[in-house]
């Protein structure tokens, strides 16, 4: 039963889904992901300063994600998009499965194990896509069930975590979960021993190619003011779209668990529960994290109120079937056997009819105006979005852009340079002159396409009725008043 979930989920979510797999490229990070992993692979280094830009030439940079990105390109090299996508959609599912058999493995009602875990897949669905964060849905969620067994049961297996924090800070910068987690336990159970464990942990973060300086960074980069305001990923949810009422849900349930778990004294996880669901609600990429912690935990109470409402119920009643159904299909979600690693073999061997990906999907990026003209587009320099420049630095990772998806690096000045210009402020000509970009590719309503279209030095070079592609009449005008790189071929 556990492997026809697994089975179900990959149909259900990359099969069968409106997108597909290719719905795991919504988000052109990816592209610079696996450009970074070839540069690392063929330079066997990590690089120190920036690769793609012309607005921060030669700037610090962290590569704090460095290992994913190597797996990245690699899995590029050796099968195109259609592995990184696969390999990421595995991740999801695994993440996925593993979340429900948590709640069997603590005595969940299967039915409700069943609701709760999809309402968790749903709530999770806004950060489905091809990025180094599915190693911190995964990772989290083997470490969560490690700690709960071990709060159970102590054993020796739990300082596995301290290895296992390694390979995790060099993917992920969601390693610092982890030390939440094993910090809220050190309290909450008032335990010496895990205390030693989280600082074991956080010693272990140290060891990545940037050292403490690369926390120094994150912790920067999370507190950011700026980021908060700009990056929606890092913005309160809007309740207002189906996976976001899903979360909802979820964190209704959990809030009113938590007066049953304080009750019975289970403080810890009292205190998981609020402290990710404040997390939750201050930065909903943080929402798959607090589905991680505490749908298990959820899924554990309800099941207790069910029980507690349904003793009563006779064995031959409908709710006694149900009852006894669950206890029947239990045994099959605490087993798994070799039938989904055969499903993914077969996946990594099958071509069509299945679609993968060639290419980033059209409905996101103006892949046709892009191809059509290449040859312009990478002879000059072009003003486009943080997300369009993702894709051409995975078209031609020697090509330099503005801006792209790495916030953490451009930060408030260049970032309030990209938003000021591209809104129509009336700093916009400044901009413009600063950087002599002498190509606009943007979405048709955004306000400098409008206008631009009212300067006699400006004309629409192609559109396609969603993206236009303006270009300067005349000779490129040169930069002013800074230093850079031309565009690398």
């Amino acid at each position: 039963m556990s492997d026809l979930f697994f089975l179900a989920l990959i149909a259900w979510l990359f099969l069968c889904g409106p997108y597909g797999w290719k719905g795991l490229l919504t988000d052109a990070d990816a592209g610079w992901h696996i450009r970074t992993g070839e540069w690392i692979l063929d330079h066997h280094a990590i690089p120190r300063t920036d690769l793609y830009s012309f607005s921060k030439p030669g700037a610090p940079w962290y590569a704090w994600e460095w290992l994913a990105d190597v797996i990245d390109g690699a899995l590029f090299r050796a099968g195109g998009l259609k592995a990184v996508v696969l390999t990421a959609g595995i991740m999801i599912v695994l993440f996925a499965t593993i979340l429900l058999r948590r709640m069997v493995w603590r005595g969940a009602h299967l039915f409700v194990a069943l609701v709760v875990a999809l309402l968790g897949v749903g709530s999770s669905s806004i950060h489905y896509l091809a990025r180094p964060h599915v190693f911190t849905m995964l990772l989290l969620s083997i470490a969560m069930w490690m700690i709960e067994a071990d709060l159970r049961k102590p054993t020796q297996r739990i300082w596995l975590l301290v290895p296992m924090t390694i390979l995790w800070t060099n993917l992920h910068g969601g390693f610092f979960a982890l030390f939440a987690v094993l910090g809220i336990a050190a309290v909450g159970s008032l335990s010496i021993r895990y205390g030693l464990l989280t600082a074991a942990c956080a010693a272990a973060s140290i060891v990545n190619p940037y050292g403490i300086h690369l926390h120094q960074h994150a912790i920067e980069y999370l507190r950011s003011d700026w980021i908060k305001s700009v990056v929606q990923e890092f913005q309160s949810p809007s309740f207002r779209n189906e996976n976001m009422m899903q979360f909802e849900a979820l964190l209704i349930a959990g809030l009113i668990a938590v007066g049953f778990l304080i009750r019975r004294r289970r403080i810890v996880e009292a205190l998981w529960i609020l402290f990710f669901a404040q997390q939750a609600l201050s930065s909903q990429r943080h929402v798959p994290i607090f589905v991680i912690v505490a749908a298990p935990i959820i899924a554990e109470e309800v099941s207790n109120w069910w029980r507690d409402w349904t003793s009563r119920a006779g064995k031959n009643s409908p709710i006694g079937i149900i009852n006894q159904m669950s206890a029947d299909f239990l045994p099959g979600f605490r087993r798994t056997t070799f039938w989904p690693a055969l499903a993914v073999l077969a996946l990594a061997l099958i071509g069509k009819p299945i679609a993968w990906p060639t290419d980033f999907p059209e409905e996101m990026f103006p892949t046709g105006l892009i191809h059509t003209h290449e040859a312009e587009i990478f002879a000059a320099r072009t003003l486009t979005t943080d997300q369009w420049a993702d894709y051409l630095i995975y078209l031609n990772p020697g090509y330099k852009v503005f801006v792209d998806g790495r916030s953490d690096f451009y930060g408030p000045e260049i970032g309030n340079e990209f938003l000021h210009v591209t809104s129509g402020q009336p700093e916009w000509q400044d901009v413009m002159r600063k950087y002599g970009f002498s190509l606009v590719l943007l979405p048709r309503e955004t306000a400098l396409v409008q206008l631009l279209k009212t300067q006699p030095d400006w004309r629409v070079a192609d559109e396609d009725g969603k993206h236009i592609l303006l270009a300067r009449k005349g000779p490129p005008v040169p930069p002013t008043g800074f230093l850079t790189t031309e565009p690398r071929f």
